[in-house]
């Protein structure tokens, strides 16, 4: 009786654990920085990484990720992508004030008097240029105990459905992409995957309504998934890859490299 009330609550606590996962929602912001620009900005990523951590601790967001890019953008358009964790879509889209950003400094940064944290928040103006932002809810995702740590490498594929074939191209993603990442993951080739659907902004013009991540702990294990073939698929599993492939456009993919996480 004991070993089924433990199955059970192991049961209980993985499908809580993913259920989570699947209902997180995140800002993605692409950062755009001038050459000259370089060390001012690191420096202020640097102050605001303590800044996010205060956040963290008092629950307003659960985590925060710096990407730098390594390729599939014009370097003048962007090469820093943040990413924002939070619960709640309310919460992400009231996001972190000034007041908050200047309270949570003020803790994490005792000499500092409020005047001087306005004008080093001020700052960052100088040093950066917000090209986009991005505020999206993760809908699926993979069962991993994936760590983000610094050297990860992920490929943020950014996908717009095609006119009319919304719900087919979600479908698709879960029943038929997701169990290919899955298996992956469970070769060794693949660290962690998650879909994402696009709150803000939407509509017809928007660029993108979708974004898929794929998450590998190095190059070596990202060159390796490239390599890889699957030669066990059926010919019902490859037409199936065939019509969820047309299901959607695949606008842009960047690849870029973990600099810091923070949860």
């Amino acid at each position: 009786m004991k070993k089924i009330l433990s199955t059970f609550a192991i049961l209980m606590v993985t499908v809580a654990m993913v259920y989570g996962q699947q209902n997180r929602y995140l800002v993605f912001e692409f950062i755009k920085v001038e050459s000259n620009q370089t060390y001012d900005f690191i420096e202020h990523k640097e102050f605001m990484e303590k800044i996010y951590q205060g956040a963290i601790n008092d629950k307003r967001i659960t985590g925060w990720d710096f990407w730098s890019l390594q390729s599939g953008a014009d370097p003048s358009e962007f090469q820093y992508i943040t990413v924002t964790y939070f619960n709640d879509p309310v919460s992400m889209m009231n996001g972190l004030g000034e007041d908050d950003m200047i309270r949570y400094a003020m803790v994490a940064y005792p000499h500092m008097t409020e005047k001087q944290v306005r004008e080093k928040l001020n700052e960052s103006s100088n040093h950066m240029d917000l090209a986009q932002r991005s505020y999206m809810q993760q809908i699926a995702s993979s069962r991993d105990s994936f760590q983000f740590k610094r050297g990860a490498l992920a490929s943020f594929d950014l996908m717009k459905a095609v006119e009319g074939k919304f719900q087919e191209y979600e479908k698709a993603e879960r029943e038929v992409f997701l169990p290919i990442h899955q298996n992956r993951i469970e070769k060794g080739l693949m660290g962690h995957w998650s879909l994402l659907r696009t709150a803000l902004p939407f509509g017809s013009e928007a660029k993108s309504t979708h974004l898929t991540m794929n998450v590998y702990k190095d190059y070596l294990q990202f060159f390796n998934a490239q390599e890889y073939e699957d030669m066990e698929s059926t010919t019902e599993q490859r037409a199936a890859v065939e019509k969820g492939l047309k299901s959607r456009d695949q606008k842009w993919v960047y690849l870029a490299t973990l600099e810091n996480s923070l949860r």
